[in-house]
């Protein structure tokens, strides 16, 4: 029973048991089975030999939507199972982690089923770890910036994420792999620009966050993504000006432990003041890029150069 998790990970560790299953009982044949639709009779006809093979890999997905019957059956057959696995044919059903058929997956437990609780990747953490896992079963190793690059820009979307790192594994030769090569690679982003962008600003080179930001424009990114990566940093900067003051906790910041850590070097030479500015500056060419007011273009340019004066000059 694999169940829970990221549905990437559910999905790939119920395909990998499938493959293993398989190639260690090449004789046996492969049947796919839903818990929606499956009724007691269908599941008891497949785990049962047949013309073409005596036992069976059976893959069911959607084991929550099992009903009362079909849930009987696969208890009484884990019981039978547990007595003779070597004659009995083999179950990996995949459950969604609801509280749909919780009991179920009790019963099936202590009737000797094997459960596997797949990982959730919800926080930013176990997500970048990911990224390092998928690098290493390759052979290969990400710089820690470039790992949290990945994340900042594919977050939750954890196929694209594994697609992303098989990719860059194939087309890049370095190891490690560096936050460099990531942007390059990604620099049709709006995302990655975002990012480009407000690490150059923040660093406080002015003009070259201004030439990064009309470079991707040029490009065909929005605007709107940019200002949103824009104010994404800036809230975090908020977050440690406003753990270095006593008003909140690191706990109730909720940001990652690199991006405080970032923040906390970035924020010599802000002041509150300077901060507030920056974000009224933003908020401006965020009203205008939506109202097509004046020139939105021209109201970011000034919002970057604003924040890579840290607040000190006017616009």
């Amino acid at each position: 029973m694999v169940v829970g998790g990221d549905l990437f990970l559910n999905g790939q560790r119920v395909k990998e048991l499938c493959a293993r299953a398989c190639k260690a009982n090449p004789d046996c044949e492969f049947l796919e089975l839903n818990g929606a639709t499956c009724d007691s009779y269908t599941f008891e006809e497949a785990v049962s030999p047949s013309l073409l093979s005596d036992r069976s890999v059976i893959r069911m997905e959607d084991m929550q939507l099992a009903d009362e019957a079909l849930g009987d059956a696969l208890i009484a057959y884990c019981k039978e199972a547990v007595k003779n696995p070597q004659g009995s044919s083999i179950v990996i059903c995949r459950h969604d982690g609801s509280n749909r058929a919780r009991r179920l997956l009790d019963q099936l437990a202590r009737a000797g089923a094997v459960k596997e609780q797949v990982p959730d990747l919800k926080k930013f953490e176990a997500r970048v770890n990911f990224v390092y896992s998928q690098f290493e079963q390759r052979g290969r190793r990400v710089e820690p910036r470039a790992a949290q690059r990945l994340v900042d820009v594919l977050g939750e979307r954890t196929p694209e994420l594994a697609s992303m790192c098989s990719q860059l594994c194939n087309d890049f030769d370095q190891n490690p792999l560096t936050l460099d090569i990531v942007n390059s690679y990604l620099t049709d982003n709006p995302a990655v620009s975002g990012f480009v962008v407000a690490d150059l600003a923040l660093s406080g080179h002015g003009a070259r966050a201004v030439v990064a930001l009309r470079s991707s424009i040029g490009q065909g990114n929005d605007p709107i993504s940019l200002i949103g990566v824009l104010a994404l940093k800036l809230r975090v900067l908020g977050k440690q000006a406003a753990i270095q003051a006593g008003a909140i906790t690191t706990a109730e910041a909720k940001s990652a432990y690199w991006q405080l850590r970032d923040a906390r070097r970035q924020l010599r030479g802000w002041s509150s003041q300077g901060l507030a500015d920056c974000i009224e500056a933003l908020a401006a060419a965020d009203e205008e890029c939506k109202t097509n007011g004046g020139d939105p273009e021209y109201a970011l340019e000034r919002a970057v150069e604003l924040i890579a004066s840290r607040g000190r000059a006017r616009v």
